[in-house]
């Protein structure tokens, strides 16, 4: 449940927008820097929600994204566990799971992709996208 679009490609500007970091250090989301961390943290039990924020010096909507995910974590009763992607493995993490635009949400049930939320959204929708993905079976 994605739309289809080319991977960016351009080369990221390195730095980390606040609200992003927020997220790391307020509400303690690891930040998954390689492909073991990667496959560690959705391998766990439950449904896993990974941020992928993408470049926030070129996409506008990254902080914005970084505010919904704790919202919207909420709204399902903390019924997943989140963690942010670092630019390392984000381009590989895309292209597999073909949620290729960001800023996005890609989910996980113990190391099956379940889908992905790219983009904003409005906020009825970030609800009826994420209630079908945590009902998929994986």
């Amino acid at each position: 449940m994605h739309d289809f679009a080319m991977p960016d490609t351009a080369p990221k500007s390195g730095k980390i927008h606040p609200l992003v970091t927020r997220l790391t250090e307020e509400f303690a989301y690891p930040r998954l820097e390689n492909g073991s961390d990667l496959a560690e943290f959705t391998r766990r039990p439950g449904v896993h929600c990974l941020f992928v924020p993408g470049d926030a010096a070129r996409n506008l909507e990254t902080p914005d994204a970084a505010v919904v995910l704790p919202e919207l974590r909420q709204a399902f009763q903390n019924g997943f566990d989140c963690a942010v992607v670092g630019d390392g493995i984000e381009t590989t993490l895309r292209e597999e799971t073909r949620v290729l635009k960001t800023p996005s949400f890609i989910f996980f049930r113990e190391g099956e992709f379940l889908g992905g939320i790219e983009k904003i959204r409005d906020w009825d929708d970030y609800i009826a996208r994420t209630s079908h993905i945590l009902t998929a079976k994986g």
